[in-house]
């Protein structure tokens, strides 16, 4: 009898894991690997397309459904370069708009970028 509610236990045991495993109950520590790297190409390909600060890039990647950690996770190991963005995203903006110095700081800073990297993006487009 012991021998049978062992057996039975155990094939309880491995129909939970597996239900687990199917119905996507397992831990949030299991899926971070696969979440984090999935956070890295999405961010990879959003800066291919348009101009991010690492605030705006975290912000679209968990309005695409990242998780706050694995989007900021994402974002800061994208290889962006956070002046050279700026730069890109002061360019874009003067391509439908006229800015002031100010005027474009303040609209980068709005944007999520740094103080500093806002003045360097207002600066390398001659404002």
């Amino acid at each position: 009898m012991k021998s049978r509610t062992k057996g039975a236990l155990v094939a309880l045991a491995a129909a939970g894991v597996l239900t687990a495993l199917l119905f996507g109950s397992v831990t949030t520590a299991d899926a971070k690997p696969m979440n984090r790297t999935q956070a890295v190409r999405a961010a990879k390909e959003y800066l291919q397309t348009q101009a991010f600060s690492l605030k705006s890039l975290v912000s679209q990647l968990k309005y695409e459904g990242y998780s706050t950690s694995d989007a900021t996770y994402g974002a800061k190991h994208s290889g962006a370069n956070w002046m050279y963005q700026a730069v890109r995203a002061a360019k874009e903006y003067l391509q439908t708009q006229a800015f002031s110095f100010s005027g474009m700081v303040g609209q980068l800073e709005y944007d999520g970028f740094t103080h500093t990297q806002a003045v360097h993006g207002a600066r390398a487009v001659k404002l």
